[in-house]
């Protein structure tokens, strides 16, 4: 008798913040959906980089996904490409299907005036400012490690964007000449760097960061081996400031290289909670 009252009692302690897990059905792209327990119109959505899959989807993301669970956030981990039903490479991405994979995340959850965060690290910074730039239902943006324009899809070529939009390539930064030495040595920062010297080319493949219609986090490290981080978020904060971008900003900088930024969540779910989960309490 003292087993079966001692079995739901050991039941009601074992941890509660995940309550379900959808998969969702978005064009190209692989969309989970996990739900808190004590859900509340809070959706946050999480975005890998150029290594491909579902990350957030991956163990190696359990954790600090499942801390987002226990505050109440819905969670989405989708993945763009190079996943079972999305694109083979990280090239010509349509932005569009990732916003479909939102809208189905948000009709699943089924909850009025949901709000929605996105957070992404490296390219997946970059796609994560592109849907807070172009569409206006997006509530808040965090970018890690995350570029301030559009650059090249990952082809041998790199001759096509990396992004698309209603079925036009956003216009992207080029490989110049100046770029192709460090790029046959491997040398990715000073590639890049390189690059951005065609400052005309740069100017037409700005993400539009002043767009964004809500609070925006950048996090970027000095010793960035892969892109000048520092200097894209520089840029984009002088952006948003020459607009008179009316929602809070924050561009947070570490020692450390491309990779530093995703150690710090801590400062990501403080931003949330200060930033993003206005009138939700």
């Amino acid at each position: 008798m003292m087993r079966l009252l001692l079995f739901p009692l050991a039941f009601l302690l074992i941890p509660f913040f995940a309550s379900g897990q959808d998969t969702l059905t978005a064009p190209n792209t692989q969309a989970l959906l996990y739900r808190a327990a004590s859900q509340q119109p809070l959706l946050v959505v999480g975005l890998g980089g150029s290594e491909g899959g579902n990350a957030w989807a991956s163990g190696r993301w359990k954790a600090v996904r499942e801390q987002f669970l226990e505050e109440g956030y819905a969670f989405l981990a989708v993945g763009y490409f190079g996943c079972k039903g999305t694109p083979k490479l990280l090239d010509k991405i349509a932005i569009d299907d990732v916003y479909a994979a939102i809208v189905a995340a948000k009709a699943k959850l089924g909850l009025q005036n949901i709000r929605v965060a996105v957070i992404g690290g490296s390219r997946g910074g970059d796609l994560a400012l592109l849907l807070g730039s172009y569409y206006p239902d997006i509530n808040c943006v965090a970018g890690l490690s995350a570029s301030h324009a559009v650059f090249p899809g990952h082809t041998q070529e790199f001759t096509t964007s990396c992004w698309t939009k209603s079925g036009t390539e956003l216009p992207f930064i080029p490989v110049n000449d100046a770029a192709v030495p460090f790029l046959m040595q491997r040398n990715l920062r000073k590639t890049f760097e390189a690059m951005m010297t065609d400052t005309a080319t740069e100017r037409r493949s700005l993400i539009p960061v002043e767009r964004i219609r809500g609070a925006v986090l950048l996090m970027s490290a000095k010793g960035d081996e892969m892109i000048p981080a520092v200097e894209m978020g520089t840029k984009m904060m002088a952006r948003m400031e020459h607009a008179g971008f009316a929602y809070p900003h924050k561009h947070l900088v570490y020692e450390g290289g491309h990779a530093e930024p995703i150690k710090h969540f801590d400062e990501v779910r403080a931003f949330l909670r200060q930033h993003f989960r206005i009138g939700t309490e």
